[in-house]
C-alpha cells in the first residue's frame, strides 16, 4: 500500500468493537484428523524465500515492506523504515507465536486475481476434510481514509480438473481495535473429496490494491472431518485427565464412544513429551486398558482414532477424539543438607528446595511447615536431627531429607581460682574450663599459652588472662593473679675484726615478703640476737648466724665471721744483761700474729731489729752486739688491717 496524501484526511477514531461480516460455509460438527497438508511457509532463521513458480502470480520481495503487487515470506513484519507510518501493525511472530516461524506478507495488487494457488495430493477418496487458512488485516484502523479498502478473499476447493467442491468467501475483513493489537482469523471450509485424492485451492484477492487490502496469511491446513468421538477416564463422560506420581503404580481403563450411522474401525494411540503418536499394538476396540509400573515422570496422552470414508490403517484418513492424559509427576528432589553448625544463642536457618510445601520436624519442636524453618535464639536442646518431607505442587512427596545440627554451647570461661600465691622461683599450674579452645595471655612465664591448664612460673606478680573460644562463636574471658613472694634473704654484714677487750655492731640486713622474724645465733657475747644490730664483745673469734623467716617463703641464713685479736702487751724496757732477768723485749700473745712485722730504730733512725713474726724475742743486739743503753723506737704491724703500733722502748743494762 502506498501512502496517500489528501488534502481532507477523515479520522475514523475506533474506540468499539469493530464487526468482522463473513459467513462461513458448512461446519465439521465431528472429530478433526491431523494435518495432512500444513503449509507453514516454513521456520529458522534465514530469510524466507519465494514460493514455488504456478503458487502465486505476485512478484516476490525480500523487504519486508513489499509495495502493491509484492509479496515477502518473513518471520516478522516490523517497520524500521516507516513506509507505512502509522498505517501498518508491527507483527513480530507468526500465528502461533513462533519467532522463527514464517508467514507470507501480501500488499495486494491493483487488481483483484488470484493470488495462491497450491495443489494438495494423498487424500482419502470419500472423505470430509476442513480446509483453513489464518488471515490478518495488517492495516491499523485509528487512520483510514473514505476509499480505504479492506480486504475480501475468496478460498476456493476444486478438482485438478476444475470441479469446484466448495467456495467460501471471507467477505471484508476488517481489522481488530487498535488498542486490540493484531488480530489472527481462522477462515475454514469443510468439503468431500468424493473419489478424488488430490484437489486444488485456490485464494482469489477480490478487492483491489493502491489503498488498503494488505493482509498475512500463514498455516493453511487440510484435515479430515468425522463423526463426534467422547471419551474419558472410566466412562465417555469421566474425566480427561489424571496424575500420578513418580514411582507409583495405577491401572486405567480409557473408554471412547462413536456417534456415527456406520460402525467405524478404532485405533488407539499413545504419545508422550518425546514420542510422536503411534499406534498401541491390539488398542483396535472402544476401550483401552493402560497400566504403570514405578511410572517414570512425563506427560502420556492416548486417543482414539476412527476411520473416515477408508480403511483404518489409512492414518491420513482418521480423525481423533481430543487426548486423555495421564500427568506423571516427578517427585520433588530434595538437596541434602551438609552438616550445620550453630552458635548457642544465634538463629538456626534450614532452608529445603525442590518442592512446593514442606513439613519440618525436629528435637523439641512440633512440625511445623514453616520454609526456611527458623529458629531463633537456639540452645543445646535444639541440636540434633532434623527431617524435611517435600511436596509438589501435584501432591507427590519426596523421601525425607534430613539436616544434621550442631549447637556449639555459649562459651562460659571457668578457672579454678581467680588468684594465687608462690614464691620466688618456684611454679604454680592454672586451670581453665568452659570451652574447646584456650589461650592466655600474657605468655610470659607460662610453659604452654594455649591449653587450659598451664604451668606458670612467674618471677614478679602478674595477672593472667584466659580467653576461652569454642570454635567460631564468641570468647569468653577471665583471669587469675598469681602473686610471687620474694624469699627471705638475710645478710650478716661484713667480716669484723677487733681487739680482745673491744666491742662491735653487728649490721644485719634482712629481705622478702612476709618476714615474720629474725635472730641471731649463737647468742654468746650479744647484747639481744633479737634485733638486726645487736653489739659484740667477744672474748675469741667466733661466727654468727643471721636467720630471717617468711610466714610464706620458708627461711634464709647468712654468716659472718668475728675475728677477735688478743691484746699484747708491749713492755717499756727490758735489761739484756745476761742475769737471766728480763732478758728479752717479750711481747706477750704477739706470737698469735704469724704473719706480723716488728721493726726497731736507734734514735738516728737507723733500724736495729726486723722480724717477720715474733717466734724469738728481742734480746737488744744489733748484728751480735749488744747495743748500747738508751731509748729505742718500735713500729708494729700486726698485719689485721689495723693501725700500725708505734712506741719506743727502753734498753736498761
Amino acid at each position: 500500500m502506498r501512502p496517500i496524501f489528501l488534502k481532507t484526511v477523515i479520522l475514523l477514531i475506533l474506540t468499539g468493537v469493530a464487526f468482522n461480516f463473513r459467513t462461513y460455509a458448512q461446519t465439521c460438527n465431528g472429530s478433526l484428523g491431523d494435518p495432512v497438508i500444513n503449509q507453514n511457509f516454513g521456520a529458522g532463521t534465514n530469510p524466507g524465500t519465494a514460493l514455488p513458480f504456478g503458487v502465486t502470480n505476485m512478484t516476490f520481495t525480500q523487504n519486508n515492506c513489499p509495495n502493491d503487487g509484492f509479496y515477502t515470506i518473513s518471520n516478522s513484519l516490523v517497520d524500521p523504515g516507516n513506509c507505512h507510518p502509522y498505517t501498518w501493525y508491527n507483527v513480530k511472530t507468526d500465528h502461533t507465536g513462533n519467532p522463527n516461524g514464517y508467514m507470507m506478507i501480501v500488499n495486494a495488487s491493483y487488481e483483484p486475481s488470484i493470488f495462491f494457488i497450491q495443489q494438495a495430493n494423498g487424500l482419502c477418496p470419500n472423505t470430509t476434510y476442513e480446509f483453513s487458512a489464518y488471515v490478518l488485516n495488517l492495516c491499523i484502523p485509528s487512520l483510514i481514509t473514505a476509499s480505504y479498502t479492506q480486504p475480501d478473499i475468496t478460498f476456493s476447493i476444486e478438482t485438478t480438473s476444475g470441479q469446484v467442491l466448495q467456495s467460501y468467501s471471507t467477505g471484508e475483513i476488517y481489522p481488530s481495535p487498535y488498542n486490540a493489537g493484531p488480530t489472527w482469523i481462522k477462515y475454514p471450509i469443510y468439503f468431500t473429496t468424493n473419489n478424488e485424492t488430490s484437489v486444488v485451492v485456490k485464494m482469489t484477492n477480490n478487492a483491489p490494491g493502491g489503498n488498503g487490502n494488505d493482509f498475512i496469511i500463514d498455516d493453511i491446513t487440510f484435515r479430515a472431518c468425522g463423526p463426534i468421538i467422547e471419551s474419558g477416564f472410566a466412562s465417555v463422560t469421566g474425566p480427561r485427565g489424571q496424575s500420578l506420581c513418580e514411582g507409583s503404580s495405577a491401572n486405567f481403563v480409557l473408554k471412547a464412544q462413536v456417534i456415527a450411522n456406520t460402525p467405524p474401525s478404532y485405533q488407539w494411540q499413545s504419545s508422550t513429551t518425546t514420542t510422536p503418536w503411534t499406534d498401541v499394538p491390539g488398542g483396535t476396540g472402544p476401550s483401552l486398558n493402560i497400566s504403570f509400573t514405578n511410572a517414570k515422570p512425563d506427560v502420556y496422552q492416548y486417543r482414539l482414532g476412527v476411520s473416515n470414508g477408508s480403511a483404518i490403517t489409512d492414518v491420513g484418513c482418521r480423525v481423533y477424539a481430543p487426548p486423555l492424559t495421564v500427568w506423571v509427576n516427578p517427585t520433588p528432589v530434595v538437596s541434602p543438607f551438609p552438616p550445620q553448625t550453630v552458635c548457642e544463642g544465634h538463629q538456626l536457618k534450614l532452608t529445603a528446595t525442590g518442592g512446593s510445601t514442606y513439613i519440618w520436624t525436629g528435637p523439641n519442636m512440633a512440625p511445623t511447615n514453616q520454609n526456611p524453618l527458623i529458629i531463633n535464639n537456639v540452645t543445646t536442646a535444639n541440636a540434633g536431627t532434623y527431617q524435611v518431607v517435600a511436596m509438589s505442587d501435584s501432591g507427590c512427596v519426596a523421601p525425607a531429607v534430613q539436616a544434621q545440627v550442631n549447637v556449639i554451647p555459649q562459651v562460659v570461661a571457668h578457672v579454678s581460682y581467680t588468684s594465687t600465691a608462690i614464691c620466688t622461683g618456684q611454679s604454680t599450674q592454672l586451670s581453665a574450663s568452659g570451652g574447646l579452645y584456650y589461650k592466655w595471655t600474657p605468655s610470659t612465664g607460662l610453659d604452654h599459652d594455649d591449653i587450659p591448664n598451664p604451668t606458670v612460673s612467674p618471677s614478679e606478680t602478674t595477672t593472667y588472662t584466659v580467653h576461652v573460644g569454642n570454635g567460631g562463636c564468641t570468647d569468653s574471658t577471665q583471669s587469675v593473679t598469681v602473686t610471687v613472694y620474694q624469699n627471705p634473704v638475710a645478710d650478716a654484714g661484713s667480716k669484723i675484726t677487733l681487739f680482745e677487750g673491744q666491742s662491735a655492731k653487728l649490721d644485719g640486713i634482712v629481705k622478702g615478703d612476709n618476714i615474720t622474724g629474725y635472730s641471731w645465733s649463737p647468742a654468746t657475747f650479744l647484747s639481744d640476737p633479737t634485733i638486726l644490730t645487736p653489739v659484740t664483745t667477744p672474748t675469741h673469734d667466733i661466727t654468727y648466724t643471721l636467720t630471717a623467716t617468711s610466714q610464706s617463703c620458708g627461711t634464709a641464713t647468712s654468716q659472718v665471721f668475728v675475728r677477735v685479736f688478743e691484746k699484747i702487751i708491749i713492755p717499756s724496757a727490758f735489761s739484756p744483761n745476761n742475769d737471766g732477768i728480763n732478758d728479752y723485749w717479750n711481747i706477750a700473745k704477739l706470737t698469735t700474729y704469724p704473719d706480723c712485722s716488728v721493726l726497731v730504730y736507734n734514735r738516728y733512725g737507723q733500724q736495729v731489729f726486723q722480724s717477720v713474726g715474733y717466734g724469738k724475742a728481742w734480746d737488744g743486739t744489733f748484728n751480735g752486739a749488744a747495743l748500747p743503753v738508751g731509748t729505742y723506737y718500735y713500729i708494729i704491724d700486726l698485719k689485721n688491717n689495723i693501725p700500725k703500733i708505734s712506741g719506743w722502748v727502753v734498753i736498761i743494762r
